[in-house]
């Protein structure tokens, strides 16, 4: 693998290069999270398309940046895509942003995207701050697989009809959800998960009132009807999946593990185990660790 300098990967970044389009991932809550090479293309390019022009003048005017704005939003992607894929063909440098975080994720972008590859023309991501990853990152779930779904829909009969289908997923499920609407989602997501589920509700990330907020769905919804506070702002909801209940060390582990350490070395029964059971293996290995050593207690002479 090849590192460039900062020097020289400046230098490559800011030439002349026309016909660009540049992702910008900008902060979500907090102006000082957005990153250097961030600042020097929305300097630098001809145009900016936002998501919202009102709100993306407070981050361009903390930073002293005098670039063009245009609106490019859901109500107007599918005819803007096309003009200004024109204007990167015909040369012009160009960087999308959104109210906040990556484009694309949850927010408009994809059809100007698909349209300037399709040109021939590149698309160049400039990574940064985003909503989902940094809650995932604080939440105490795992995140070796997680599954993002963005909003859940608004009519509660669909929401349930999506959670249930979502109900076997083992990774962690990932929801955005605006604040009026969030104890609502949390009381389908109890409805159909029930109390076994371990949720986190990470509530205005990156800014002032940054919350995590623990519990079953069910425990989270009860919380939020006692404290309304805690609906207000922007919320990233995080759910345990299906696989990531720890195994209680009940009759069944231990009678199930039994059998298998009866037949097999402790590491290739835990593995069985974990398959047969569904739990997680770490778990099953340990439990099965402290069987092996009581039975090689009781077999070992006095």
């Amino acid at each position: 693998m090849v590192f460039l300098s900062p020097i020289a990967s400046q230098g490559s970044e800011m030439s002349n290069q026309s016909g660009t389009l540049y992702v910008v991932a900008t902060p979500i809550g907090n102006l000082a999270d957005i990153g250097q090479r961030a600042l020097d293309i929305l300097r630098s390019v001809d145009l900016i398309a936002a998501e919202d022009t009102r709100q993306s003048a407070r981050l361009l005017r903390e930073y002293g940046i005098q670039t063009p704005m245009i609106a490019y939003h859901e109500h107007n992607e599918a005819h803007e895509a096309l003009r200004l894929a024109a204007r990167i063909a015909d040369g012009a440098r160009l960087a999308l942003i959104s109210d906040a975080g990556t484009p694309l994720v949850s927010d408009p972008g994809f059809r100007l995207v698909r349209e300037v590859r399709r040109l021939g023309f590149p698309v160049v991501p400039v990574p940064g701050p985003c909503a989902l990853i940094c809650a995932l990152s604080g939440c105490g779930l795992p995140s070796d697989r997680f599954l993002f779904i963005g909003f859940p829909p608004r009519g509660a009969g669909q929401r349930r009809v999506l959670f249930q289908s979502l109900a076997a997923e083992p990774g962690t499920l990932i929801f955005y959800e605006a604040g009026p609407r969030v104890q609502e989602t949390l009381t389908d997501l109890c409805a159909v998960l029930g109390e076994g589920r371990h949720a986190v509700l990470a509530r205005e990330l990156t800014k002032l009132y940054e919350t995590f907020l623990e519990g079953s769905p069910c425990a989270l919804a009860e919380r939020l009807a006692r404290e309304p506070i805690q609906t207000k702002g922007e919320h990233v909801l995080l759910v345990e999946g299906a696989g990531q209940q720890p195994i209680r060390e009940d009759a069944e582990a231990e009678r199930l593990l039994r059998i298998l350490l009866a037949e097999l070395p402790v590491k290739q029964a835990a593995g069985l185990a974990a398959r047969i059971s569904g739990g997680r293996k770490n778990d099953l290995y340990r439990l099965a660790l402290a069987l092996a050593a009581g039975q090689n207690e009781q077999n070992s002479p006095l």
